[in-house]
């Protein structure tokens, strides 16, 4: 699923995938920032709980935007593939200045979404400008390649990660969640084999990559990114892999981020940002 092209002199809108559990009370600077990048007090925010089998998803981040001080904020749910194509739920998406997928279960926000109309529109107003962000299962679905579920563990296996198209606002990284938490770096490995083109970008929970329209990602909160580049990968073994057989990798680069860090998509640096300012 392509990304929607850019119109001449437009810019693309941010891309912001959290990696869960972000601070939502104490210290809630992740979600403060999203809806400052949606328009602050002119923010109009559609929430999307598709992803959660939680009644009460959509509403606690709608409540927690409009504190944050959002103008509006709609909670859209979509339940069945027919939804994609409701013209009411298309012209919601269509007057949004952000639109926010919360967590839950990544697989059932891309078999509702996908190839519907929703879907591509939320691609084209990405694409003309506005932000479209995640957490979780919300983080997952927004690269092109989505990990769909996978195992636990530092070594890359044949089987330790099973991919599903996503919602396709970029091509350039594919994402995974609760990163350090959940022990994930071999599913990002493993997936990184399998489409060496992306950079992976794997998220602690309570930390977001917010990513600019110059495809620069900046590290927010408490935990850290892990970036790893398999540009220059130079040998594989999986294809001769299978079942649970370990997987050789070489040539990989890998970063580790903390708040205040970028790394540039396009160029593929890493700096320590706002961390070496602090220094000086």
């Amino acid at each position: 699923m392509c990304p929607s092209k850019v119109a001449q002199g437009d810019e693309r809108g941010w891309i912001v995938p959290i990696g869960g559990a972000e601070n939502k009370d104490g210290d809630p600077r992740i979600l403060a920032r999203f809806v400052a990048l949606a328009g602050g007090p002119r923010a109009e925010i559609l929430v999307i709980p598709t992803a959660s089998q939680l009644r009460d998803a959509g509403s606690r981040y709608g409540q927690l935007f409009g504190e944050l001080g959002a103008q509006r904020v709609e909670v859209v749910d979509f339940q069945t593939r027919h939804d994609g194509h409701d013209p009411e739920r298309l012209a919601r998406i269509e007057r949004a200045s952000a639109i926010f997928f919360t967590g839950g279960n990544q697989l059932r926000l891309s078999s509702v979404l996908g190839g519907t109309p929703a879907a591509q529109l939320i691609r084209a107003r990405n694409a003309a400008g506005i932000t479209v962000g995640g957490s979780s299962a919300g983080a997952a679905i927004l690269s092109e390649h989505m990990i769909a579920y996978g195992g636990e563990g530092a070594c890359p296996r044949a089987d330790s990660v099973h991919l599903a198209p996503g919602l396709g606002l970029t091509n350039r990284f594919l994402i995974d969640q609760h990163f350090r938490q959940r022990d994930r770096l071999g599913r990002l490995l493993a997936a990184l084999a399998y489409n060496p083109f992306a950079v992976g970008i794997g998220l602690d929970e309570d930390t977001a990559a917010f990513i600019g329209p110059d495809n620069t990602l900046e590290v927010e909160g408490s935990g850290s990114v892990t970036v790893v580049d398999a540009g220059a990968l130079g040998f594989s073994s999986m294809a001769d892999a299978g079942g649970r057989d370990p997987v050789c990798m070489l040539g990989l680069t890998l970063h580790v981020l903390i708040a205040g860090a970028t790394f540039d998509l396009a160029t593929r640096t890493a700096s320590p940002g706002a961390l070496l300012a602090d220094r000086t």
